[in-house]
């Protein structure tokens, strides 16, 4: 049983936290150790959050003791799971409850959960499970989304004293405090990356947030588009469509982002992707990795285009094109309305040598300085003009049969 002052103590330090930036999983374990430290008997401790995200719904943060505290993300079906349905967080939020105490050992105990039954036979003897909403809300809906949830798990033969639940439940407060503005923080950076993309998300939580901020950068740029798309818009129900559309984007922006570029736009239906280069020797290096990046493309499309002509499902092709140079990487658009792009000759040009892929018969087309880091890949397809740029310049399609005896 921990001393009422000794509580206090706790309650301060997480009121420090909240005037801070700590990690949400740092701030849990520092929570557990302390309070064990203060003698309070819990041997688990596991806190639940909702979170915006478009892969996870929630996540949760559980410590044991003599363990690190670890991070779990639990994506949007989980919740219709049986582990969750029959859990006692579920309970708790159908039934707008703030509070639940669970015996697990001795002549009151109750396993009315199966998640009980397993505690018990970890050797644990009491659980307490609380919610509370951090934006005003106690509707059981709002709650779980909007809330957190706390338990805890003793593994001392008496389990909690009444002086304990009353400490934890005060804690609980303080938590919540603690929390809200973390979380907070990280919904925005989720909801700020999957929009912006990893790279561009940052720029603008440091503070590149007004009209024109940006810098001139290096970088390979990535510009893929879907070939007959308004024939498919036409002659497909738009949830087919669309549904292709998505299967379009994991062949021609996911190996992007796999291999460390910027997805920076979905143009309707085309991706601008950039890889930066921060200095010529990285230059190599790069395109390395954009060439993993490209065959990873083609390989999902050949796949994907033998899964849905079986299935009878419509098909697709795309073209990529590649160019490298300077681009202006910045906020473009009006104060109110901003969109943080690549700008200039390089994007332009990018387009167009996308544009030739279907003129050519090629599904990938580059300039000579994309071609030159591993040439044994490409091959001249001879000099082009390139629509509104000017000069002539020479286009080189990808070796797709040298590329995968290379891989």
């Amino acid at each position: 049983m921990a001393e009422p002052s000794l509580f206090q103590q706790v309650r301060d330090w997480l009121i420090e936290q909240a005037l801070g930036e700590p990690d949400i999983v740092e701030l849990f374990e520092g929570l557990c150790l302390r309070l064990s430290a203060i003698g309070v008997p819990i041997g688990r401790g596991s806190m639940m959050w909702p979170t915006l995200h478009p892969l996870f719904q929630a996540e949760n943060v559980i410590w044991r003791r003599g363990q690190p505290a670890q991070l779990s993300q639990f994506e949007h079906q989980d919740v219709v799971s049986d582990a969750w349905q029959t859990s006692p967080m579920q309970a708790l939020i159908e039934n707008n409850i703030s509070v639940m105490r669970r015996r697990l050992t001795g002549p009151n105990k109750m396993l009315d959960f199966p998640i009980l039954d397993e505690f018990a036979e970890e050797g644990y003897t009491d659980y307490i499970l609380m919610a509370t909403a951090l934006f005003g809300s106690t509707q059981h809906e709002s709650q779980a989304r909007r809330g957190i949830l706390v338990s805890w798990a003793s593994d001392q033969p008496n389990g909690f004293s009444e002086e304990d639940l009353a400490g934890l439940q005060r804690i609980q407060q303080r938590l919540a405090i603690a929390t809200k503005t973390v979380l907070q923080d990280r919904v925005a950076r989720n909801i700020t990356e999957a929009y912006l993309g990893k790279l561009t998300g940052r720029k603008v939580f440091r503070g590149a947030i007004r009209l024109g901020d940006g810098d001139r950068i290096r970088a390979l740029v990535w510009f893929s588009d879907l070939r007959r798309s308004t024939h498919l818009a036409e002659t497909m129900s738009p949830d087919d469509f669309l549904e292709l559309l998505n299967v379009y984007f994991e062949c021609a922006a996911r190996p992007v982002i796999d291999t460390g570029g910027e997805v920076l736009e979905f143009i309707g239906d085309a991706v601008l992707g950039i890889f930066p280069i921060d200095d010529d020797n990285e230059r190599a290096e790069v395109t390395r990795r954009v060439m993993g990046a490209l065959q990873a493309s083609l390989n999902a499309a050949d796949r994907i285009m033998d899964e849905r002509k079986a299935a009878g499902l419509a098909t697709f092709n795309y073209g990529i094109g590649l160019n490298f140079g300077e681009v202006m990487y910045g906020n473009i658009g009006v104060p109110e309305r901003l969109s943080f792009s690549a700008i200039g000759p390089t994007v332009i040009e990018v387009a167009r040598i996308e544009k030739l892929t279907k003129a050519l018969g090629a599904r990938v087309l580059a300039t000579k300085e994309v071609a030159a880091i591993e040439p044994s890949r490409w091959r001249s397809m001879g000099m082009h003009p390139l629509e509104g740029v000017g000069a002539e310049q020479e286009i080189f399609g990808y070796l797709e049969e040298k590329a995968r005896e290379a891989a």
